[in-house]
């Protein structure tokens, strides 16, 4: 089932706190055959859960603050990345060459939103630079989807074939992901339990005095570090200065942060790296599996180069399978796993007329409370056990868990306002004033008593602050 408690016992969270969560459930709240609304609620809930019961144990309370998961609040978040205006202006989130393409046999969808994306792809197809979205079509018309996707993934860039479910279940990749858990924790290595400065007044802030190594990109990994952000963690994202950063992505996900641009490649660089990683409490990377190793930064060198350590590794396909090492994102993770098939127009037998999409990048943004969640969690656990945790979510093991038979069945919490619309988004919206303009954003919806209701500070210009901590 898509609730709460299967979330929070992938966190290694004790069921009886589970009594702590209510929800103020909204119909129409993202909508869709699938139970996105469950699943997006789910992992809402486990991560403010989290939060409360490490605010608790800092602040000495003899109870955890109550959890309260609002649907309107939930659904307005999952979405954050349209509802942004920077100064008036909405953010364009899909480039014309990040779409479904109907082929000779089906239906294949692409993703070039970075620059070199879009280069690869083309070059796949032997289509110039300056091709159009008719001269793609035309060439992917006459090709079968899977060479789409072969050919494409071995220039290096990203196109993936619509599968149905029990395609992807049987594909090599979909087995090994069905068969891990939805959070994989691992502990590695040996260090003293954590022992945490207690908390003094309100808001209560759960990850104040955290220092996050953030080396995400796109949105599960930002919205991950963007939460630790509001719970008080002094966050710092890390950028290759080589790779192009779309400045409105950042400015969605870059709440309570601060961004700097660093050359590991470099020896002054790679010695600033050392320096940050040498303070650091937290590691989140968001590149493929493999991608960082070759500057030391695999999970068992970061635990090795810094005891206690926790470190989160995410990626699309999972860490394993013939997959394990290629790139990925939400939109390409529903395609494969059967989503885009489930929520497509239907046609009768065969695939769908046309395949669809889920309301939200709800992969995205569900594995990023997820994860946020998770590492909440492990420092909980740290500060009775010590020891370094590695945790490894996946976009298409949360995909699993939204498919899984079952996952319609609501449950797990207590529930309030039955029957409540979500016609209201801007209940959930508030404007901030900001370095790169004035920002419309949704608000978290990680809420529990005591707790923070907006970031400490809004995103500043992407790459431009020093590479120190706070």
């Amino acid at each position: 089932m898509t609730d709460i408690k299967v979330a929070w016992a992938a966190m290694g969270g004790d069921p009886a706190l589970v009594s702590y969560v209510s929800t103020v459930t909204r119909h129409g709240a993202l909508e869709a055959r699938l139970p996105v609304r469950e699943l997006a609620r789910a992992c809402v809930g486990a991560c403010a859960l989290a939060a409360a019961e490490l605010g608790a144990r800092r602040a000495g309370l003899a109870e955890l603050p109550a959890v309260r998961v609002d649907d309107g609040a939930v659904a307005t978040a999952f979405v954050s990345e349209r509802h942004l205006l920077i100064d008036g202006r909405a953010p364009v989130t899909f480039a014309p060459l990040s779409r479904f393409w109907r082929t000779a046999d089906g239906w294949v969808r692409t993703h070039a939103n970075y620059p070199h994306h879009r280069a690869r792809l083309l070059g796949a197809l032997k289509l110039p630079g300056d091709a159009s979205v008719e001269d793609v079509a035309g060439v992917l018309a006459e090709r079968s989807a899977l060479e789409v996707e072969t050919a494409v993934y071995g220039a290096g860039g990203l196109a993936v074939a619509l599968r149905t479910a029990e395609e992807w279940a049987a594909h090599p990749q979909g087995a090994a992901v069905a068969g891990r858990p939805l959070v994989e924790r691992e502990r590695l290595g040996s260090a003293p339990a954590r022992a945490f400065p207690p908390l003094d007044g309100f808001p209560l802030l759960p990850a104040a005095g955290l220092r996050v190594l953030d080396l995400t990109r796109v949105i599960a990994g930002p919205v991950a570090t963007r939460t630790l952000a509001l719970l008080g963690a002094d966050v710092l994202r890390v950028d290759a200065p080589q790779l192009p950063e779309d400045p409105d992505a950042h400015a969605d996900t870059g709440f309570g942060k601060r961004s700097t641009r660093l050359d590991l490649g470099t020896a002054a660089d790679r010695r600033t790296f050392e320096e940050l990683l040498a303070r650091a409490d937290v590691v989140v990377t968001g590149y493929r599996p493999g991608a960082l190793d070759r500057f030391g930064l695999s999970p068992e060198a970061l635990v090795d180069r810094r005891p206690g350590v926790i470190v989160a590794q995410l990626s699309a396909w999972g860490a394993y399978g013939p997959w394990g090492d290629r790139r990925g994102f939400d939109s390409l993770v529903q395609v494969a796993t059967g989503i885009a098939a489930t929520e497509g127009i239907e046609r009768g037998e065969g695939p769908p007329e046309r395949p669809g999409a889920l309301p939200a990048q709800a992969l995205d943004h569900g594995t990023g409370y997820l994860l946020a969640g998770a590492v909440l969690r492990a420092l909980t656990e740290q500060s009775e056990q010590g020891h370094s945790l590695v945790l490894r979510p996946a976009l298409a093991r949360t995909a699993a868990w939204l498919t899984a038979d079952g996952a319609g069945e609501r449950g797990g919490v207590a529930h309030e306002s039955r029957g409540t619309a979500y016609n209201q988004p801007d209940a959930w919206l508030v404007e901030t004033d900001s370095g790169i303009g004035r920002l419309r954003h949704a608000l978290s919806p990680v809420s529990f008593v005591g707790g923070p209701v907006n970031w400490a500070r809004p995103p500043g210009c992407w790459g431009t602050d020093p590479a120190r901590w706070a």
